[in-house]
């Protein structure tokens, strides 16, 4: 990842260093015209000129610096909101497919219990029908066994 704080102090210190051996350069000029003071008028204006020309240009060079350093800062910017869009862009469609992966196990989940609950219910309507059977089959043969202890009674009455 792109760091633009760095950049940008990179390119600060790039500058102060620039601005420096200018600020040093004009300072020579100067004390070599100081030095020179003796020298006729003329010439003393010719080395005020070139030291002036040579700020002038100094001084341009700091505003070129300055400027690239802005359109390094912007192309860092540009870089890092990339990254970002892009990791955003990712995550998201992770987000997506996390969540599609956990419907998927719900509707699996929800298709075992309705599964689970039909074969119950199924198991409980066979266990209900089969005691009614028996039930009956039981209530049958009380029924025979009671119709038979009545004829048998009402034979020994007739006799």
């Amino acid at each position: 990842m792109v760091n633009p704080k760095g950049e940008t102090k990179k390119a600060e210190k790039a500058v102060a260093e620039q601005v420096e051996e200018t600020a040093n350069e004009v300072q020579e000029q100067v004390e070599e015209v100081e030095q020179q003071a003796i020298r006729p008028l003329d010439e003393v204006l010719g080395q005020a000129q070139k030291a002036y020309a040579a700020y002038m240009d100094a001084t341009r060079e700091v505003s070129r610096i300055y400027r690239e350093n802005e359109i390094q800062v912007a192309e860092a910017y540009r870089r890092t909101e990339q990254q970002a869009n892009a990791a955003c862009g990712e995550s998201v469609k992770q987000a997506l497919k996390a969540r599609a992966r956990a419907e998927q196990k719900a509707k699996e989940a929800y298709q075992k219990a309705m599964e689970q609950a039909e074969q119950a219910s199924d198991e409980a309507v066979a266990q209900a029908l089969a005691t009614r059977d028996e039930v009956l089959s039981k209530a049958w043969q009380v029924r025979e066994e009671t119709i038979a202890q009545a004829w048998d009674i009402y034979s020994k009455v007739v006799r």
